[in-house]
């Protein structure tokens, strides 16, 4: 987006800008499979140590293991279910982390998280020594958010790693959620075992969570030039207000020399990569569009 822009190219401050959210997380997922996979191999029998310090067992979680509700999403069943995941939360979180801003992407990542978590546990709660690893949660939240921004543009996906088909976000999504809804009512709410086990319940949780945000939260707030602290909250819970005539909006930005131009530039470029575009102010987004022409002399 903004990166392929000359004039965001051409601040260097930009470009150096922190690791990303996203990266963080990829790190941290492949970071719990490998020590997953050391403590598996060093100790004989493959005692379960990663599943007592990290995934989520109703048990344990009774006893006090609350981390887990995030931290499960750190150990996966055997390396296809970490390059699926991965993969997974690569092409959507890279599509969705300019919307949402480094920091929102976080928290909407953990909340998925936990969404998932809590709704695997009160589907599962019966049997105390049932656990829960993956990312899947997190994968199927993003797969979600991502269809509910761009529910028509095309993606490619390659069948069984040969075939190439191209698709439209939101069938990828609705096949997703209704695979997973009939598993859940079919499959892991009777407590059917099958050998190739599917959290269905931690997937469903994941998406609610996307929907939750993205209805109750984003829909609004991302076509209003200038959101203010209640926007953020549900349409129900806000207080009526009458209309307010909102005169044009007026642009003062006095820019005296090209290197004021360039410092609020970078002012603004890290509020977007904190905080998301939406968070932008008529002026900041009206400078942005004519920084362009002022930077490259036209």
């Amino acid at each position: 987006m903004f990166s392929e822009r000359h004039y965001a190219r051409d601040t260097g401050r930009y470009d150096n800008q922190g690791t990303s959210a996203l990266v963080w997380l990829l790190c941290a997922i492949g970071a719990g499979f490998v020590l997953q996979a050391i403590f598996e191999r060093a100790i004989p029998g493959g005692a379960p140590i990663p599943a007592q310090a990290a995934a989520l067992v109703p048990g344990l979680f009774l006893r006090g293991h609350v981390w887990t509700l995030l931290t499960y999403t750190l150990l996966h069943v055997n390396i296809l279910h970490l390059i699926v995941n991965g993969l997974t939360i690569y092409f959507m979180g890279r599509e969705t982390l300019p919307l949402l801003g480094n920091r929102r992407f976080g928290w909407f990542c953990a909340a998925a998280a936990a969404g998932g978590g809590l709704l695997w546990l009160l589907v599962n709660f019966r049997d105390p020594g049932s656990v829960l690893i993956g990312a899947s949660s997190i994968s199927c939240a993003l797969l979600m958010l991502f269809a509910c921004f761009y529910p028509d543009n095309k993606i490619t996906l390659v069948l069984f790693f040969i075939i190439p088909v191209s698709v439209r976000p939101k069938y990828v999504a609705g096949a997703a959620a209704a695979f997973d809804l009939f598993g859940l009512l079919f499959y892991e709410i009777p407590g059917k075992h099958f050998s190739f086990a599917v959290a269905h319940s931690a997937h469903i949780g994941g998406m609610l969570v996307a929907l939750g945000y993205y209805f109750l939260i984003c829909k609004r707030v991302w076509r209003q030039d200038a959101p203010s602290p209640s926007d953020a909250l549900p349409e129900w819970l806000q207080k009526k207000k009458k209309p307010a005539v909102i005169a044009a909006p007026k642009y003062k930005v006095n820019i005296t020399s090209r290197d004021d131009l360039k410092a609020e530039l970078d002012r603004i470029l890290d509020k977007i990569n904190s905080q998301g575009f939406a968070s932008l102010t008529d002026e900041e987004k009206h400078t942005l569009d004519s920084a362009k022409d002022i930077l490259s002399g036209r």
